[in-house]
């Protein structure tokens, strides 16, 4: 059983996983390759010049890999919670989870599917985001959102930063107190 699911693996999921991976929570990110950062030339984004989306999307991934976290190739289909767990049926295989972060750029379906409430959205082109708290969560206790999905900007960097505050607050939930993860340069 892993602590930490995390279905989405664009800049606000492959965030999330690296924060909650390196937080030594056992994470699973699982990601279908179908997100709209895959379209994107970034300009615009602090301390990179510029990057082509394919790019930004790998070097996340890898980077959550490189921390701890599993990523699965795959697409989830369903969602179930169990006295215990909440348990992710993908197209090839049955995870569980303790926790679920929902980081599915525009798409809500998959959370409308799973009874998490939805609301208009705000955004150009985005009709519908996952109704969250300030927090990241949603109706349902266990499953949080983060990104373009929870009524954030599609700005990659906006997404980045929503999903770290949303894995920053699971991880203090799962602590039972406020988690903070700084590296300092040795002297």
């Amino acid at each position: 059983m892993y602590d930490i699911a995390i279905i989405g693996g664009g800049p606000a999921g492959a965030t999330a996983a690296l924060y909650t991976a390196k937080a030594g929570k056992q994470t699973l990110l699982i990601d279908d390759d179908k997100g709209m950062t895959r379209r994107a030339l970034l300009k615009n984004y602090y301390a990179v010049t510029e990057m082509d989306g394919p790019t930004m999307v790998d070097t996340g991934l890898k980077q959550a890999e490189k921390l701890g976290a599993i990523l699965v190739k795959d697409t989830a289909q369903d969602l179930k919670q169990t006295e215990n767990a909440f348990v992710i049926t993908t197209e090839n295989a049955s995870y569980e989870a303790k926790y679920v972060i929902l980081a599915t750029g525009a798409a809500v379906n998959f959370a409308e599917k799973i009874g998490v409430d939805t609301k208009a959205g705000t955004e150009p082109r985005i009709q519908k985001v996952i109704d969250v708290d300030q927090d990241g969560k949603s109706n349902i206790d266990g499953i949080w959102a983060a990104g373009t999905c929870a009524g954030v900007s599609v700005h990659a960097i906006i997404t980045a930063g929503d999903g770290a505050k949303v894995a920053i607050n699971v991880i203090s939930e799962i602590n039972g107190e406020r988690y903070v993860d700084h590296d300092v340069l040795e002297s």
